[in-house]
């Protein structure tokens, strides 16, 4: 057999084989040139296209709750170093470490021998100034005594109740009382001990009602205002909430941290919380009228948010301005209006202008 010929009856028998294979596998059958590929989705929005199915929901304005998280220092309501306004020896010691006490208590006594000498002196030279000015405010009468040595005399008078008065308060300042009511903390002195103004006895807090001290950054500020309801926690007590009101906002705006000072009061009667605690900060406030969507209408693009708004059975695209969060929803400040029909679900197949068909539930 000659073998040109040979060689073009096998290669007649794979292409006849090549082609069986291809048609028994299913492959497409060639078209007219320029036709469409089959099995490809038609696009929603084009003439004749189909009305894309979709959920809808009505835009409406409702209640919602702001909420921050912030990080707080606890500070007692008052708060002192407690001293001594003079030098002098400690002489007796009023208060135990951890005592409550009242307005006014007596905390320590110094050495007061001194100043009550000081104080006798000076009544004593009271007691003379007045018997000689009322000896002669009486002669005066009679002109025995001249108007000028009385008016002296009446002067003497006066020095000699200053004196009687500086003399007490000296004698008050060896007195260290509580200037307002609270909890009294360690004891750094002793009997005998010198102490002076510089020499801290022990420490006094009213802890009846917690200041908690926090920053707020300032894109938060618009959203923070007096009376606003504060929940705090603490890793000392995890199952319990602290609730208060927000008392003071800072007037400036921290330029390194760009974050105000909020200070919040929060009542503390059985003094659970302690000065220097660290807290953990919820805010909230509560506003009316403010629109919310689910989050499943969002269709995110280039960092801008839009929606789907149903109108006339087309879905227009929309952008939106989003505000706060809420789980599964969004609150939109600017582009929706109460009432407005928005697509939920079935917004990954349409385009602005495309046909919809709302389903009946919706």
């Amino acid at each position: 057999m000659d073998l040109s010929r040979t060689r073009a009856r096998i290669a007649a028998v794979s292409a006849s084989l090549a082609v069986t294979l291809v048609t028994a596998c299913g492959g497409p059958a060639a078209g007219p040139p320029g036709a469409p590929a089959a099995g490809g989705p038609p696009r929603g929005g084009g003439p004749g296209s189909q009305p894309v199915a979709v959920i809808a929901t009505r835009v409406a304005a409702q209640e919602f709750t702001d909420r921050f998280t912030a990080l707080g220092t606890a500070r007692a309501n008052e708060s002192i170093k407690v001293t001594a306004r003079s030098s002098s020896v400690i002489t007796r010691i009023n208060f135990r470490e951890g005592q409550r006490v009242e307005p006014g208590q007596v905390l320590v006594e110094l050495d007061t021998r001194q100043e009550l000498a000081n104080l006798d002196l000076a009544r004593a030279q009271l007691k003379q100034a007045e018997s000689q000015y009322n000896r002669s405010k009486s002669l005066a009468a009679t002109k025995a005594v001249s108007a000028a040595d009385l008016d002296q005399l009446e002067a003497n008078l006066m020095v000699a109740r200053a004196q009687v008065r500086g003399a007490e308060a000296r004698l008050d300042t060896l007195v260290v009382r509580a200037p307002f009511a609270g909890t009294v903390g360690l004891r750094k002195v002793s009997l005998g001990d010198l102490v002076g103004p510089d020499t801290q006895i022990t420490t006094l807090d009213d802890t009846a009602t917690i200041k908690l001290e926090f920053g707020v950054p300032e894109t938060f500020l618009s959203e923070i205002s007096k009376g606003m309801t504060v929940t705090g926690t603490t890793a000392a007590f995890p199952d319990r909430r602290f609730t208060g009101k927000v008392a003071s906002i800072d007037s400036r705006v921290d330029p390194v941290t760009r974050s105000a000072t909020v200070v919040a009061s929060l009542p503390n009667p059985d003094n659970a919380l302690m000065p220097g605690m660290f807290l953990s900060i919820g805010l909230e406030k509560r506003r009316e009228n403010v629109l919310l969507i689910p989050e499943e209408a969002l269709v995110p693009r280039e960092g801008r948010q839009f929606v789907f708004v149903v109108e006339d059975g087309k879905a227009i695209e929309q952008e939106v301005a989003l505000g706060g969060r809420a789980p599964g929803y969004a609150e939109v400040r600017s582009g929706l209006a109460a009432g407005d029909l928005i697509v939920v679900e079935g917004t990954q197949r349409l385009r602005d202008g495309a046909p919809v068909q709302v389903a009946p539930n919706s």
